[in-house]
């Protein structure tokens, strides 16, 4: 959860900083996968609880409700950075993206810490045959590749192809539908 707080912010503020639409979806993405990450804690809490007079199967399906949310946050958010990328591409007023350090930064330290969260998640969900981390792995997984096309984007930018980040944008909507 501190990881996901540190990146959002990290990344929101960087995203202003230089325009970047692709940084400012991958703000989102990590906002949506912080939300997630919570939602996925207290719902493996509750579903781990033994079954009750209400609940006599148990509180397993906690989990599943847990994931459909993560889920429907992900394509809410697709949605919005694919209208806002073709409104950039389409409408032909280009933003201005500054393509500089601190961008190229903190895309590669969330590409860091996100290929590590998901191996662990994954590795976890295997053990305890959790939907919820899993989902939540999935997350973190897709976050790790979108930040690589980000920064292939940013180094487009940085080259003078000043489309390159709205295409970023793009791929990264693509990539969290997909996932």
């Amino acid at each position: 959860i501190a990881v996901s707080a540190a990146l959002t912010v990290s990344k929101a503020v960087v995203g202003v900083m230089t325009g970047s639409l692709a940084i400012l979806s991958e703000a989102a993405h990590s906002l949506t996968d912080f939300a997630a990450t919570i939602i996925t804690y207290f719902a493996i809490r509750i579903a781990g609880k033994p079954a009750d007079e209400e609940h006599h199967y148990g509180h397993g399906k906690v989990e599943s409700v847990a994931a459909l949310i993560a889920t429907g946050l992900l394509f809410v958010l697709s949605g919005f950075v694919i209208w806002e990328a073709g409104h950039r591409l389409l409408g032909g007023k280009g933003h201005p993206v500054d393509a500089n350090i601190w961008a190229f930064g903190v895309i590669i330290v969330s590409i860091i810490a996100d290929f590590f969260r998901a191996r662990l998640l994954y590795k976890v969900a295997g053990e305890t045959s959790s939907h919820a981390l899993e989902a939540d792995a999935l997350h973190f997984d897709s976050d790790m590749w979108s930040s690589l096309a980000v920064l292939a984007g940013l180094g487009a930018v940085a080259l003078g192809y000043a489309w390159a980040d709205s295409v970023a944008a793009l791929i990264v909507a693509v990539l969290i539908c997909v996932a």
